[in-house]
């Protein structure tokens, strides 16, 4: 059976999949076609239902639960590490609302964090995740929401920080902070989805059991090729809720979800989220 697979080329993402589409585990008769690119496009193929599993923003799941199941293993969670607001210079978060800010993409979560504690910083203008920083630094925005490596690099450029959204959001709610997780669609067999998921589950174990091996992947796709950023930006998003989400995790979804309804930014969902519900 094959199946098109999407992710991002995010060390998170490049680490959890590289076992499993390389052959390094046994993939029990799945073939897999792979498409690495960045979040908010995979997002937008999502939205088509052009992909059979896929990374997404976790914002974009409720525009697509029709189609899709979350899987247990595979998302990326934060803990006091969301998406971060920058600038290049002071800028306190009562004047937000009135810059003109660089997002990494309509549909991402980092867009509805930021629509969520500021629903009046309207001005946005989409680039690629990339690209940001060298919007906010060239003044063609004022301000940037950087996501992934961007996180670890903004201030060796000189960049400030204005809020961290993670902090934010566990700071105001006590949540954790969903950032991104992966999806099937519902047509495929329960028992074909739940052994995707054991897959994807193994491939994370190989991949904690032999880093060595995912290191070239990884720097193939990274934005940044420093072993530092890599070490750490897989060691932040790449944790137990990766592994398997758990009832702590599937709940900070939901609440998620649940507050992104109530703000108006997120339709409602009346299927079922998660394959084990």
């Amino acid at each position: 059976m094959n199946f098109k697979i999407g992710f991002s080329s995010c060390p998170n993402d490049t680490f959890i999949f590289e076992a499993l589409v390389n052959n390094r585990i046994e993939s029990e008769g799945l073939n897999f076609n792979v498409l690495v690119t960045d979040v908010e496009e995979l997002n937008k193929l999502a939205l088509n239902s052009e992909l059979d599993i896929t990374k997404i923003s976790i914002a974009t799941y409720p525009k697509i639960s029709k189609e899709y199941l979350i899987l247990n293993s595979g998302s990326a969670l934060g803990n006091k590490n969301g998406p971060i607001l920058i600038s290049k210079r002071t800028i306190t978060p009562d004047e937000i609302n009135d810059l003109k800010i660089a997002i990494p993409g309509f549909n991402t979560t980092a867009n509805l964090l930021l629509s969520i504690a500021y629903p009046d910083a309207t001005d946005k203008v989409e680039y690629i995740f990339s690209e940001i920083e060298e919007a906010v630094l060239s003044g063609k925005t004022d301000a940037g929401l950087i996501i992934h490596e961007s996180r670890f690099t903004y201030q060796a450029k000189g960049l400030k920080k204005i809020i961290d959204l993670g902090e934010f959001w566990e700071n105001k709610y006590h949540q954790l902070i969903p950032l991104g997780c992966i999806v099937m669609k519902r047509n495929f067999p329960v028992e074909t989805i739940k052994k995707i998921n054991f897959l994807i589950n193994n491939s994370i174990s190989y991949g904690y059991d032999h880093p060595d091996d995912s290191s070239a992947y990884i720097k193939k796709h990274s934005q940044e090729l420093a072993d530092d950023i890599i070490k750490k930006h897989i060691g932040l998003y790449v944790n137990r809720y990766s592994v398997d989400l758990g009832k702590k995790g599937q709940d900070s979804i939901r609440f998620l979800f649940k507050k992104g309804f109530e703000s108006g930014y997120l339709p409602d969902i009346n299927k079922k989220i998660f394959i084990n519900d």
